[in-house]
């Protein structure tokens, strides 16, 4: 399973390496899944290994655990070198309690590219079980390597068949959504789809395991259906994100740093505020610029800061003391728009940004809060 994850969580776990120079990390929450799978494939262990102390077959569902999240890490490596073959940006691996999650900071470009991605990890998973099934017929049975290459090349393939299945946020739902980009060429249209048949997917996961107990007229396995919500929530929820994420992008068209740019004036640092805003009025501006007495930008005026500025104050403040210095970063080409202009901005976060043309002609001043209207009731 894998997505994109705009955000950046602060400490997702302990961090375990970084191969192919992705760093990976495990989050505290596959402790909880460890215990579990040991704790309920301890009785299976025991099956095929009689004779063998309790305490042995803790140790060997412990082992298969472990290798079980080794088998996910492979899967997500997948997509990580695959993502990175086609030049995208991965930020990391997290192992947590449901799985895998790659965090691949841009999207592929094509569609072909998406569906590469996307297959590359069910495809190691298969590959895993196809592996592990020729090697368990010569091993022989009733030994600790033969249980556990068993219960291996059996979870892998149960691994990547879950994975194939069409909705998002899994890897299957990731191939719809190329599929039906490339049929309508429309990535947008692509998400929709795939994310809508994740949320079926995740309602059908909970009907099927509840309505085979009232077929069979058998007691519910209250364990099977408590792991069948839970899947079905994260299915659910990923789903719901992912239509999120393309009302999104139906509104970056919209995005253009040229068309939002405010008209700003320019001021020097020693301007009183109240001066500062007479003159933004008069030019019917909605922004200020300091510069320095040879006419060049130096600093932008907080908007935030002039707002907590009681009136009363604004004749004695300066426009100096409300201003951010303009580092390299907070200047940006006039003509940004899209995904370039968010990049952009989240590279260094700020209330207001300078726009500038080829040039280097002041065009005007991007202000963070006109970009959020952009999306506000999304």
């Amino acid at each position: 399973m894998s997505t994109q994850t705009p955000q950046r969580p602060a400490s997702p776990g302990l961090r375990m390496g970084s191969p192919f120079g992705i760093p990976i990390y495990v989050s505290p929450t596959w402790l909880i899944v460890a215990a579990f799978i040991t704790y309920t494939f301890q009785p299976v262990v025991a099956d095929h290994l009689p004779g063998r102390t309790t305490f042995t077959t803790y140790l060997v569902a412990f082992v298969f655990a472990v290798f079980l999240y080794i088998s996910v890490l492979l899967h997500e490596l997948a997509h990580c070198v695959m993502a990175r073959h086609f030049g995208l940006p991965v930020r990391r691996i997290t192992l947590y309690m449901l799985g895998g999650v790659s965090e691949i900071e841009r999207e592929p470009e094509t569609p072909s590219r998406e569906f590469l991605v996307a297959f590359v990890g069910p495809l190691v998973s298969l590959g895993l079980a196809a592996a592990g099934f020729a090697v368990s017929l010569v091993v022989p049975a009733e030994t600790i390597p033969y249980v556990l290459i068993l219960q291996l090349w059996v979870s892998n393939l149960i691994v990547g068949v879950f994975n194939l299945l069409p909705g998002l946020p899994l890897d299957g739902g990731r191939m719809l959504r190329a599929g039906v980009w490339k049929l309508t060429r429309n990535s947008v249209t692509g998400t929709k789809a795939a994310a809508w048949f994740g949320r079926g997917l995740a309602v059908a996961l909970v009907v099927l395991t509840l309505g085979s107990s009232w077929v069979t007229e058998q007691e519910p396995d209250w364990g099977q259906v408590l792991w069948s919500v839970l899947l079905a929530s994260f299915i659910w929820m990923g789903a719901s994100q992912s239509l999120q994420v393309a009302k999104v992008r139906a509104r970056m068209p919209h995005l253009q740093a040229r068309t939002l740019a405010r008209r700003a004036i320019a001021v020097t640092a020693e301007v009183p505020l109240a001066e500062a805003m007479r003159r933004a009025r008069e030019a019917q501006a909605g922004a200020m610029v300091v510069v320095d007495h040879d006419g060049h930008p130096t600093a932008i005026v907080n908007e935030a800061a002039v707002a907590a500025t009681p009136e009363q104050r604004r004749p004695w403040v300066s426009v100096g003391a409300l201003s951010r210095s303009l580092e390299p970063s907070l200047v940006l080409p006039a003509d940004l728009a899209g995904e370039s202009l968010i990049d952009a901005m989240r590279e260094t976060p700020s209330g207001e940004y300078l726009l500038v043309e080829r040039g280097g002609d002041v065009y005007g001043v991007l202000v963070t809060a006109d970009v959020n209207r952009v999306f506000s009731g999304v």
